[in-house]
């Protein structure tokens, strides 16, 4: 029984590199063209956002601050306007003051350890895999929302219901992240402990000729990118899916498809997040960073609501409130 599921998984496995290698969207942090540094910054942009929004943010930011150091010589003022319209602008400052960190007690180069990276500012369990996995080519498990829901319809056969990740996913994560090569890792290729690695697939002019990772990076992140565009949360293309012979859901009938998170969705128009978002962008786009009270009750009819957003932002370190009631961008 156990070599039957032994000779399961790695069929599986097979499958999903090759329909990796085919189908990997072609990101500017992906296949060895940027620095760990830059790995982490598209890890906290990409968190609760869409990638196609992440990428045109992504490229001004690294443009502009290539590296920790460059990054915590910014101004707050500076960090947040760059942030644009990613949401929840906080991870901005949280960012910064990481790179504070990792310039000035790890010489502008991003730890190794998932210890170290988790000590750092804004930097949680996910965010901390995923960096080892794939800048550093570590053999990890990395579990986010997409990656719970494939490995549980597949291997399961049951939903992912969402929550807090329990004991019996991070298992299965592990059980069946495959063993790497010691050959397919290397220091070269981004010059600061970036990999080098297998090629493949219809992008393949695009990326590093040399680009080779190991077997570890290339199932976490095929997991994830089949999450995010095949075996989707309500809507799964289970006909074009290189799983679907394996897919224990599939069989059984995708049982209780879609079912909702045990945290429901919430509606964004009128929420106090529209509206801290709508502050930040007024103040984004004003010619100093700094707007009147009466451009800031345009925002928001309800002058309660206003008060509370206002009052959050400047909690979070986001906005200076003045005495005569308007707003500026912290310095």
């Amino acid at each position: 029984m156990e070599d039957n599921r032994a000779e399961s998984v790695e069929q599986i496995r097979l499958r999903l590199f090759s329909w990796w290698e085919r189908n990997a969207r072609d990101l500017p942090w992906r296949f060895g063209r940027t620095t760990p540094w830059g790995v982490l910054v598209s890890e906290v942009m990409s968190q609760q956002t869409q990638m196609s929004r992440v990428v045109p943010y992504w490229t001004d930011w690294m443009e502009t601050w290539p590296d920790a150091a460059s990054l915590a010589g910014a101004g707050k003022a500076e960090v947040i306007t760059a942030w644009g319209r990613l949401g929840y602008p906080r991870r901005a400052l949280r960012l910064r003051e990481c790179a504070k960190v990792v310039s000035g007690e790890y010489d502008d180069r991003l730890p190794r350890t998932y210890q170290e990276l988790v000590d750092l500012p804004g930097i949680g369990d996910y965010t901390a895999s995923a960096v080892m996995s794939f800048a550093h080519g570590e053999r990890i498990a990395v579990i986010d929302t997409n990656i719970r829901r494939v490995l549980s319809r597949v291997f399961l056969g049951i939903e992912s219901l969402g929550g807090s990740t329990t004991s019996a996913e991070r298992e299965l994560a592990r059980s069946v992240l495959p063993e790497d090569d010691p050959q397919a890792r290397s220091s070269g290729g981004t010059g600061d402990g970036g990999l080098v690695g297998r090629l493949g697939g219809a992008d393949e002019q695009a990326r590093p000729t040399a680009w080779r990772e190991p077997a570890s990076a290339e199932w976490n992140q095929g997991l994830m990118e089949l999450g995010a565009t095949v075996c989707t949360a309500r809507k799964p293309a289970c006909r074009i899916c290189p799983l679907a012979d394996h897919c224990r859901f599939l069989e059984a009938g995708l049982p209780d498809l879609g079912m909702k998170r045990t945290r429901p969705r919430q509606r964004f128009a009128g929420t106090n997040r529209q509206v801290r978002g709508k502050i930040l962008q007024a103040l984004r786009q004003s010619e100093k960073g700094r707007i009147s009270r009466v451009r800031v009750e345009e925002v928001c009819q309800d002058r309660i609501q206003l008060d509370l957003c206002i009052a959050s932002l400047d909690e979070d370190g986001l906005l200076v409130i003045g005495k005569d009631g308007s707003l500026k961008l912290p310095e």
